[in-house]
């Protein structure tokens, strides 16, 4: 069923690093009337990242912004922000951006910058939390979606998906349904950004 349209839609700016398999899965949902957005720019770090094109086989505007052509990191985001501002985006997506965002991003969008994470935080943060969670031998694993602050993967939680460890899992399979649970929760939790019904209070996100 397609979303009423009495909002504009928001204009999402997405950061990526690889496949862009969530980038993709946004797309997607937007595609087919479940999130009222649209998709100003995609940004990569990496120049060789598949997802550029994969973007733009989706007719996105896809560029490449490497650090390495900055001299500091203030420098860097700055590129990122200007970037964002020509494609008018108010909602900025880390869709496996495997960089840390600084304090320059993170004043210009406050409350604005979402992340989807492979695990059910705060348990297994960081690099690599899918083999972590099953190097620990959890039962359960999962994603979840979260604001992005100054604390690494530790900003308000606004969703997350419980996913099973079956016993003859392999990290691969693991991660594999693991990535199938994000690409539903992302632009789950994009819709209700869109809807006015997310935002930050006492360090939490309740879903108004």
């Amino acid at each position: 069923m397609s979303l009423s349209k009495t909002k504009p839609p928001i204009v999402l700016g997405i950061l990526i690093s690889g496949r862009g398999s969530n980038m993709i899965s946004i797309a997607k949902a937007i595609q087919n009337g479940q999130v009222n957005a649209t998709i100003g720019v995609v940004i990569s770090d990496k120049p060789e990242a598949p997802g550029l094109e994969a973007a733009r086989a989706l007719g996105l505007t896809a560029i490449a912004i490497s650090p390495r052509d900055f001299s500091s990191k203030t420098d860097y985001e700055q590129q990122l922000i200007a970037t964002f501002d020509q494609h008018a985006a108010s909602l900025i997506i880390l869709a496996g951006y495997m960089r840390l965002v600084g304090p320059t991003l993170l004043d210009q969008y406050p409350a604005q910058i979402l992340n989807i994470h492979p695990s059910l935080l705060p348990a297994f943060k960081g690099l690599d939390a899918q083999r972590q969670a099953f190097d620990y031998g959890v039962r359960i694993s999962g994603c979840s979606v979260h604001f992005v602050t100054n604390e690494l993967d530790g900003g308000p939680i606004v969703l997350q998906e419980a996913v099973p460890v079956m016993s003859d899992d392999s990290v691969q399979t693991l991660s594999h349904r693991i990535l199938d649970a994000e690409h539903r929760l992302l632009p789950q939790a994009i819709q209700l950004f869109a809807e006015g019904k997310l935002g930050i209070k006492n360090q939490k996100a309740p879903i108004i």
